[in-house]
């Protein structure tokens, strides 16, 4: 072996251990490597950021931003209407669920994918009376398995497809792991539904432990201009109120509220519903119905501060913003005022959405009911100042309780959009990159994503640790490392068919990707197995 070998092989045992160690965060630790790697002269100072603009880099972040976009367009409402039905049974109800989970991550981000359907899959394990647990982990498993169906589903295929343009001059091309992605998806998402789910432990598949209790709120949503409600009767969408978990407790009408007579009256625009609902299904249910969020009541001058600052945050809609739920103190600024007093609404651009009060004596509008310590809040508030918001309120935010705002009227464009970029990079009328970067800038023109939070869905830690990885991959293979171990895996499996081989080093790289960032896995394995390919003269691919 030579000096820069044997330092590079030093250097990844390095890296190992501290991913496995895990105090230090792995970007920066794949980050603090190429920086040394630079300074011994493994990688040329001219290479140094050269991965942060290599198209596998560039793709997974486009993807990311991509898969914001669609999350953001409202696409759990529509999936809901055909896959939550609490009347299947587990086992159809994970193969429906988990079938629309691997084909949604085929085509965007896979926790992207299990967010949007994991508020279906609680929500349906709620109605059916069984124990969330039982689907939640087979879910996950799906949305997984679905990423190997198409280039963009993983950021493994995007790696290996570069890779394979590095040293063959063509990458793969979108649908070329599909043969081989769908037929191991497919079979996977069969067995977590017809025995995998059967093997989670007995107080789950019991029942188990009762569920978290999830805090239902009273709130107000507002029926629209031009709604596809006028003229409606509140009876007539009682139905789909009770599958989002909704209960419609009054209208109200210039000031007034009308409660048991108000099922039959004929809503029009401007009526303000008054619900009680879990964030989940509140937002659920407003999406769907196209319902706008209420507006602060402060003078004429306030109500446009309030409704569109100047960068693009528009309450009425939700664009840009997230719902939160927060706990009123003792002490808190809030407590003892009114929403409407403490100007809530024009000094941090948020709405109280709705309250969470034991006892529920709520007799008044939302922003105009006095706070109480110990009450729960869901906030409208813009992502950028959530946190700011909650402070000076005095309040205590649930973590992981944050509930993203949908846009039902963008989702045919979120879909559509895309679903043009991926059949002209399948017809290699763009490179895939390029069509990427057509869609984003087409959700930033038609308002599917807004300019604050375009680069919010980027995972940077990820973005940073594939720029930093991929010249040391590089260097691994420039100095004969790679070769090297491809050298020793042919020797192991020295006249014996080539299949050993490859099963030698998939066993190798699924250990490593087991403990390790799969990404970096892939990296270092790809060289290796190209060069393997190349010494036992099969290939490649």
């Amino acid at each position: 072996m030579t000096p820069d070998q044997i330092f590079l092989f030093c250097l990844f045992a390095l890296v190992f251990a501290f991913f496995l160690w895990g105090r230090i965060r792995y970007d920066i630790v794949a980050f603090s490597a190429l920086l040394i790697g630079v300074v011994w002269g493994v990688v040329p100072v001219e290479e140094t950021f050269s991965g942060f603009g290599h198209p596998a880099t560039l793709i997974v972040a486009l993807v990311l931003i991509v898969s914001g976009g669609l999350m953001r367009s409202g696409a759990v409402v529509w999936l809901a209407k055909y896959l939550a039905d609490k009347n299947r049974p587990p086992m159809l109800h994970i193969a429906t669920l988990g079938g629309a989970g691997a084909l949604m991550s085929g085509f965007m981000n896979n926790i992207a994918a299990l967010a949007l359907l994991m508020p279906i899959d609680t929500q349906t394990a709620r109605k059916a009376k069984r124990a969330v647990g039982m689907t939640l982990m087979p879910l996950s498993f799906a949305t997984i398995l679905g990423g190997m169906i198409t280039m963009i589903g993983t950021p493994p295929n995007i790696i290996v497809a570069t890779f394979r343009n590095d040293e063959l001059g063509e990458p793969f091309a979108m649908f070329d792991f599909a043969p081989v992605g769908a037929a191991v998806a497919l079979a996977g998402v069969l067995f977590v539904a017809l025995v995998g789910w059967r093997l989670l432990p007995g107080r789950v598949k019991d029942g188990g432990p009762k569920r978290e209790v999830i805090d239902e709120f009273i709130a107000e949503l507002v029926v629209p201009q031009d709604s596809k409600l006028e003229g409606k009767r509140v009876r007539d969408i009682e139905e789909r109120a009770e599958d989002a978990d909704l209960a419609i407790l009054a209208v109200l009408r210039e000031g007034k509220r009308r409660y048991g007579a108000a099922r039959n009256i004929a809503l029009a625009a401007g009526d303000v519903l008054l619900v009680e609902a879990a964030p989940e299904g509140l937002e659920e249910f407003r999406s769907e119905m196209k319902l706008a969020f209420p507006e602060a009541d402060t003078s004429d001058n306030d109500k446009k501060k309030a409704k569109k600052d100047k960068s693009g945050i528009d309450i009425a809609s939700g664009a840009g913003m997230v719902m939160i739920e927060v706990v009123v103190q003792q002490g808190a600024r809030i407590a003892g005022k009114t929403a409407q007093s403490v100007g809530l609404s024009w000094r941090h651009q948020a709405v109280l959405m709705g309250i969470s009060r034991e006892g529920r004596t709520i007799r008044d509008r939302i922003r105009r009911t006095t706070i109480r310590p110990g009450d729960i809040m869901l906030l409208l508030v813009p992502e950028e100042t959530q946190t700011h918001v909650t402070e000076w309120l005095g309040g205590i935010s649930l973590a992981g309780r944050e509930q993203p705002v949908f846009r039902p009227r963008k989702t045919a464009i979120a879909v559509g959009l895309f679903a043009l970029a991926v059949l002209v990079a399948s017809f290699g009328l763009l490179p895939l990159q390029v069509a990427l970067g057509f869609v984003i800038v087409g959700y930033v023109l038609t308002r599917v994503l807004q300019l604050d939070e375009l680069y919010t869905h980027v995972d940077w830690p990820v973005v940073v640790l594939l720029g930093s990885m991929i010249p040391l991959g590089m260097a691994l293979d420039t100095t004969g490392g790679a070769a090297l171990i491809a050298g020793a895996l042919e020797q192991l499996t020295a006249g014996l068919p080539a299949w050993v081989a490859l099963a030698l080093i998939m066993v190798i790289t699924m250990t490593l990707s087991d403990i390790l960032n799969n990404n970096a896995t892939t990296i270092l394995a790809a060289p290796v197995a190209i060069r393997l390919a190349e010494r036992m003269e099969v290939n490649p691919d």
